[in-house]
C-alpha cells in the first residue's frame, strides 16, 4: 500500500469514526423507548388537535369512504383514552403471540437446550468451515433472541482459537452474524411472532379482516440466513483475515481467558444424551402435527379443507411454544436440567420475567398505535403518500429502496425492532397495500433494514458487549477497531439482502406458506 493510500484511509477511518460518535451522542439524549411512545402519544394528541381543527381529510380507494381526522383531545378522545386502555394492551396483537411462544422457549432456554445447540453448532469443525459454521449458527441463535450474544460471542472466539486462527475474528462473525442478521433464521423465532402481531395491526388500518401469520416470511427468512451466511464468510475470509493481521491479539490474552475454555466447546455425555432425546422429541412432534393436518376434515384445517386459512397457521404461536416446551423437557429430562415437572412452572416463570421490560414497553406502543388508529391520521397519511406515489409514477422497486434508506437510517438511534416497526409500520404497510404490494412484503423489506446497521451503532448495547469480549483479547480496541471491521460486513449483507428481496419480487417466490404473491 503506498503512503498517498495509507492517508486516504486514515483520513476515512477518521471521518467515520466522527460520524459514529455524532450517532451515539445523539442516541444517547433520547429517551427510553416507553417515554418516547408517551411522548409521541402527546404530540400526536397536538398534531390531531390542530388537523381536525383544519378539516383534512382523505377518500379511502379501497373503501371509497371519507377518513376524516379526528381531535384526540376532544370529549370522545378522551373517553377513548381512559376508558379503551385496557382494552388496548389485551388485544395488542403482539402480546399473546409472544408470551404463548415464550412460554416454550422459556424451557428450551433454561433446561440448556439452546446453549447446547449453539455449542455443538460451532465445535468439531473443520478449519476451513469454521467461519460458516459460525455464521450460519449465529442465524440459528436468533430462535434464544438477546440470549444468543451473551453465548454466542464469547464461544465464537474460542472456536477461531481452537483451530489456530484469531480469536478476534470469530468475536465480529459471531457479533455480525447475531446482529446485522438478526430478522433472517432457518427457524420461526420470536421475532416473527412480535413482526407478524405488528403488521397485522397495521394492515387493519385498510383491512380489518388481514391477517400476518408469523410464518408469513419464513421462505425468505430460510433463503436469507444461508445466503448472509455464505457473504459472512467471503467478505470474512478475502477482506477481515487480513484486517486481523494488524491487529495482533495481547500476549497475555491466553492467560486471561484461560486454555481450559477451549473445553467449552465440547459437549460431554448428559449435553449429547439429551440432545438426542430433543431430535427425537422434535421429529415425533412434527409428524404427529402432519399426520393430525392430513386428513381433509382434520380440525386443523380451515374452512373447504384449506391449510393456508387453517389454525394450523393462524395459530402458529401455539404449536412453536408446545414444540420447544417438548423439545426443552426432553432435553432436561435427558441432561439432567429438569429433575421433575415442577420445574416446568419455574422455567416458565423465569422466561417471563425476562420479558417483563418488553411487557412494559408493549403498554406504551399499544397506547400509541390505538391513538394513531383513532384519529384517523395514520390512513390520511397513507392513502396521500400512495397518491402522491401514483401520480409520480414510482414503481415498486424505487419505494422499496426509498424505505429500506428511511429505516435504515432510523436504525442506526433506535435500535429496538419492535419499537421501530410499532413507529414506521402503521404508515408504511397500508401506504404500500394502496399500491397493492402485500404487507408481507413491507416486512420483510423492514427486516432488511432493521437488522444490517445493528453491528455498526454504538446505541447498541451488544455493539458496547461485542467490544468488551473483544478487548478480552487486545486492550487496546476501541470503538474504531470494532466499527473497521463490521463495517464491510454491514454494507455487504445491506446489498446482498437487498438484491435477494428483489429476486423473490420480480420471480415472484412466495415469502413463506400461504404469504400472497402481487
Amino acid at each position: 500500500m503506498s503512503t498517498s493510500e495509507a492517508v486516504t484511509g486514515s483520513r476515512t477511518l477518521n471521518a467515520l469514526l466522527r460520524v459514529l460518535t455524532g450517532i451515539e451522542r445523539l442516541g444517547n439524549k433520547l429517551p427510553h423507548p416507553f417515554w418516547l411512545f408517551v411522548a409521541l402519544s402527546a404530540l400526536l394528541a397536538l398534531v390531531s388537535w390542530g388537523l381536525a381543527a383544519a378539516g383534512v381529510s382523505a377518500v379511502n380507494p379501497a373503501t371509497n369512504k371519507a377518513v376524516e381526522a379526528r381531535n384526540l383531545l376532544s370529549a370522545d378522545g378522551v373517553r377513548m383514552m381512559a376508558g379503551d386502555a385496557i382494552e388496548n394492551y389485551t388485544s395488542f396483537p403482539p402480546l399473546g403471540t409472544i408470551l404463548v411462544v415464550m412460554l416454550g422457549v422459556a424451557v428450551a432456554e433454561r433446561s440448556g437446550l439452546l446453549a447446547a445447540v449453539l455449542r455443538s453448532g460451532v465445535s468439531k469443525v473443520s478449519p476451513k468451515w469454521v467461519t460458516f459454521a459460525l455464521a450460519l449458527t449465529g442465524m440459528v441463535a436468533h430462535v434464544a433472541s438477546d440470549a444468543a450474544y451473551v453465548v454466542l460471542i464469547p464461544l465464537g472466539a474460542l472456536a477461531f482459537r481452537a483451530v489456530g486462527r484469531s480469536p478476534v475474528l470469530g468475536i465480529v462473525v459471531a457479533f455480525v452474524s447475531i446482529s446485522a442478521g438478526y430478522d433472517a433464521s432457518p427457524l420461526v423465532t420470536p421475532v416473527d411472532a412480535v413482526l407478524s402481531g405488528l403488521t397485522t395491526a397495521a394492515a387493519h388500518t385498510i383491512d380489518p379482516a388481514y391477517l400476518v401469520t408469523p410464518l408469513a416470511n419464513y421462505f425468505f427468512s430460510l433463503a436469507s440466513s444461508l445466503v448472509l451466511a455464505a457473504a459472512i464468510t467471503l467478505v470474512t475470509e478475502r477482506v477481515l483475515a487480513r484486517r486481523v493481521e494488524s491487529i495482533p491479539v495481547d500476549a497475555d490474552a491466553a492467560d486471561h481467558s484461560g486454555d481450559h475454555d477451549l473445553g467449552a466447546l465440547v459437549l460431554d455425555d448428559r449435553e449429547r444424551r439429551g440432545l438426542r432425546a430433543a431430535l427425537i422429541t422434535l421429529v415425533v412432534f412434527a409428524a404427529a402435527v402432519v399426520a393430525a393436518v392430513l386428513p381433509s376434515g382434520s380440525p386443523l384445517r380451515g374452512e373447504g379443507g384449506s391449510i393456508v386459512q387453517s389454525p394450523l397457521l393462524t395459530s402458529i404461536a401455539v404449536f412453536l411454544g408446545l414444540a420447544f416446551l417438548a423439545v426443552g423437557w426432553a432435553y432436561g429430562r435427558a441432561a439432567g436440567t429438569v429433575t421433575s415437572s415442577r420445574d416446568i412452572p419455574g422455567f416458565m416463570a423465569h422466561g417471563f420475567r425476562e420479558m417483563a421490560p418488553i411487557l412494559v414497553l408493549f403498554f406504551a406502543i399499544s397506547q400509541f398505535l390505538a391513538y394513531f388508529k383513532w384519529t384517523g391520521i395514520g390512513e390520511i397519511i397513507a392513502i396521500n403518500g400512495a397518491g402522491l406515489l401514483k401520480s409520480a409514477g414510482v414503481s415498486g422497486p424505487v419505494v422499496f429502496l426509498g424505505i429500506l434508506l428511511v429505516v435504515t437510517v432510523i436504525n442506526l438511534v433506535v435500535t429496538s425492532g419492535s419499537a421501530q416497526w410499532a413507529l414506521v409500520g402503521p404508515v408504511f404497510v397500508p401506504m404500500l397495500m394502496l399500491l397493492n404490494i402485500p404487507p408481507e412484503y413491507t416486512q420483510a423489506l423492514y427486516r432488511i433494514a432493521d437488522s444490517c446497521t445493528n453491528a455498526i451503532t454504538p446505541m447498541s448495547p451488544y455493539f458496547v458487549m461485542a467490544l468488551g469480549f473483544l478487548q478480552r483479547y487486545r486492550r487496546a480496541a476501541g470503538i474504531g477497531t470494532l466499527a473497521s471491521m463490521t463495517i464491510p460486513l454491514s454494507l455487504t449483507l445491506l446489498v446482498v439482502w437487498t438484491l435477494l428481496f428483489f429476486v423473490f419480487w420480480w420471480l415472484g417466490i412466495p415469502l413463506g406458506p400461504g404469504a400472497p404473491v402481487p
